[in-house]
């Protein structure tokens, strides 16, 4: 991660043909970093359109995900952006097996996991945990805290001996910032941060090599976000995590990642670091979300250049052909209607030594300024103060006036 921490006022709220293999001409190492823990290639999720009641007949798919291709390396954090319905959850999903993929692959250290099952899954799942959304209904509020925490304990016994397992939960609580003496409390009792704070607990039970974060703060306040986002950064320091963090707010997804992936409608149309994403876009849709990023100073934002997409994102069961952009693109051309383009550097791009030089699927990629460098890191969340003290309600420390009793406020 590259945040250093966020205070409370320091986040912001906010948006088929495969891709080409390795190797093709143009295409960079989508992390050079280091050696890549998982890595998806023309990763697809269709859901069969039907009709008939008796005999049913396949009329179609939903193409919720229809060739996505990136890589994680250890201790790193990837940012998946985009409209609502682009496919960011399904692929979280995905990841952690709870959607079979239609096709595609996903390696972890080497191996597909997508053949796998029985034992050889669930040695596997062991290391790619998930946080979900909605701190709420992601937690059975028939269970206490100190079950659903321990509960990976009872399906992988080998990680906790039952002798063990209390005190392991109550060490899990104290990791997240909740007093050990909350275990025998249900989630009703909790505030929205701090069942948030036992969702990632219950991820953290296995020792897992990965955490999928889908939208972990979209469902809290902004205070709170800024508290969990300062945890997740505590712990995957502590923990050696690697993070595929999935959120609409662009400013915190800047804040926390060092890679940035844009979806549309399926497929993933740029990536690159956080600078080039953000300071150098290449492709429109990516500079359309930039310029919808709030800008508290009124000068700057009447100097900035908004860019207003028309028409509505078309239906994954009927994506257009060629570019699925095309629609909403103001530099559509012919060629857009015709040609899929490849995730991979522009030509234009490919022998200069610029930001800019990163993977974008446009035919007419060129660099823009949307929102200038000094304005984009004004906003909420995109700075990097020092973290947050346990007194102020850091991730060591409980949130301000929660107390974990059933008058607490209810995220």
């Amino acid at each position: 991660m590259r945040a250093e921490g966020a205070g409370p006022e320091d986040t912001g709220g906010a948006g088929s043909t495969l891709l080409p293999e390795a190797g093709e001409a143009g295409r960079t190492a989508p992390h050079a970093g280091g050696e890549p823990i998982l890595e998806v290639r023309g990763l697809v999720k269709h859901y069969p359109l039907t009709r008939g009641i008796l005999f049913k007949k396949q009329i179609g798919a939903v193409k919720a995900v229809d060739g996505v291709d990136f890589d994680l390396a250890a201790g790193e954090t990837l940012g998946i952006v985009g409209e609502s319905g682009c496919g960011k959850s399904t692929v979280a999903r995905m990841l952690v097996h709870l959607e079979p993929p239609t096709g595609g692959v996903i390696r972890y250290k080497g191996e597909d996991v997508t053949k796998l099952s029985g034992r050889a899954l669930k040695a596997v799942r062991r290391n790619i945990q998930m946080v979900f959304q909605d701190p709420y209904t992601s937690l059975n509020p028939r269970m206490t805290v100190g079950d659903i925490i321990g509960e990976p304990y009872e399906i992988h016994p080998e990680v906790a001996p039952k002798g063990s397992r209390r005190q392991k939960v109550q060490d899990l609580l104290d990791v997240v910032g909740l007093n050990p003496e909350y275990i025998n409390r249900y989630p009703h009792q909790f505030s929205g941060g701090q069942r948030q704070r036992i969702g990632i607990a219950r991820g953290l039970a296995l020792n897992p090599e990965i955490i999928v974060a889908d939208e972990p703060v979209s469902a809290l306040d902004v205070s709170v976000q800024a508290q969990v986002v300062n945890l997740l950064d505590r712990l995957q320091t502590e923990f050696d995590l690697s993070f595929l963090f999935i959120a609409h707010d662009l400013s915190i997804v800047r804040h926390i990642s060092d890679r940035v992936g844009v979806m549309y409608l399926g497929r993933i149309v740029e990536i690159g670091t956080d600078e080039e994403i953000y300071d150098h876009p290449t492709h429109p849709y990516t500079q359309a979300l930039l310029s919808a990023v709030p800008v508290p100073d009124p000068t700057a934002r009447e100097h900035r250049e908004r860019i207003i997409l028309h028409g509505d994102v078309p239906s994954p069961a009927n994506i257009p052909s060629g570019c699925r952009f095309r629609t909403r693109c103001w530099k559509a051309q012919e060629r857009c209607e015709l040609e899929v383009p490849l995730l991979a550097v522009p030509a234009v791009f490919r022998e200069a030594d610029t930001p800019a030089r990163h993977d974008s699927a446009c035919h007419f990629a060129e660099e823009k300024q949307v929102v200038p460098q000094e304005d984009l890191r004004e906003q909420p969340g995109a700075r990097r103060p020092p973290a947050l003290r346990e007194e102020d309600g850091g991730p060591g420390g409980p949130e301000p006036g929660a107390t974990g009793g059933p008058g607490d406020k209810q995220g």
